[in-house]
């Protein structure tokens, strides 16, 4: 058996022309050695890989686009290790910043100490949810999904994470409304591409198409502004994740059914339109 460093070297230059960074070889090669870190790569690099058909195994399923973390069933958000499949898109640090963003700006509207409701709507793997429970455990957390299929890789997520999450079967706001469960906050990272020539090819053939595609007139963005009333106690704080060219579309759609209302549009770390939060009085 090749060296870890070894392994790694050959890889690299032979993975180079499709793309594949280090940083996910790295990544593959700590999962597989039982490593805790990928420093720890490195620094065992001079020692056997034990687990060498396997990983070029995986280098093969790199090569067909597959992600890295599909293939170790792992991905991180905001330092907590979630499990993650073929059934929920993976994890993004777009939506981390989402989460970041309602963690500086809800004291504005709310005392983030006391208790409140928040949804999160389409949760896939959770994240969302649990990196919310995380930063304020008072909060009561529910997550939903139209997928059956996601919203069991959500629940293994929050049931390994020992933390306190209820989860319902559903689409956009119609699983609350059912449950009559009144919102203080809710947040989204809905499906919001509108061309898949937009999207890599790693997320055509392998995240879950109903997680992807804007369908407008039937989308997560039409139906919450819709129905918001009947999830809504009092104030309700809305916060979404979108595509840069949704902006004048949603625009129309807050015109269209909001009332009192505050709405921003902030960039993410790459200078795009990337979230909108919304605050009902």
């Amino acid at each position: 058996m090749p060296s870890i460093g070894e392994a790694l070297r050959q890889a690299t230059s032979e993975l180079k022309s499709y793309g594949i960074l280090a940083p996910d070889l790295r990544l593959l090669v700590m999962h597989d050695e039982g490593l805790q870190e990928q420093i720890d790569v490195i620094i065992n690099k001079d020692k056997p890989m034990k687990n060498y058909p396997l990983f070029l195994e995986q280098i093969e399923r790199l090569k067909k686009d597959e992600p890295v973390e599909y293939i170790i069933h792992e991905a991180d958000f905001l330092g907590r290790h979630l499990y993650v499949d073929e059934r929920v898109l993976i994890p993004r640090s777009e939506t981390e910043e989402l989460v970041s963003h309602i963690s500086e700006k809800i004291g504005d509207f709310y005392d983030p100490r006391n208790y409140l409701v928040c949804a999160d709507i389409g949760t896939g793997s959770g994240a969302i949810a649990l990196a919310l429970k995380d930063a304020f455990p008072n909060w009561l957390l529910v997550a939903s999904d139209i997928s059956s299929d996601a919203l069991a890789v959500a629940q293994k997520n929050f049931k390994d994470s020992g933390l306190a999450i209820d989860s319902y079967l559903g689409d956009a706001l119609t699983p609350y409304i059912e449950h009559k469960l009144n919102l203080d906050i809710l947040v989204s990272n809905p499906p919001y591409i509108r061309d898949p020539k937009d999207a890599q090819a790693s997320v055509r053939n392998f995240e879950p198409a109903q997680a992807l595609w804007l369908e407008e007139g039937n989308s997560v963005y039409d139906k919450v502004f819709r129905d918001y009333q009947k999830v809504k106690r009092g104030s309700l704080y809305m916060a979404f994740e979108i595509s840069p060219d949704l902006e004048e579309w949603l625009k129309t759609l807050m015109s269209r059914y909001l009332k009192d209302y505050e709405a921003e549009f902030v960039k993410d770390l790459n200078g795009l339109t990337r979230f909108l939060f919304v605050y009902l009085k």
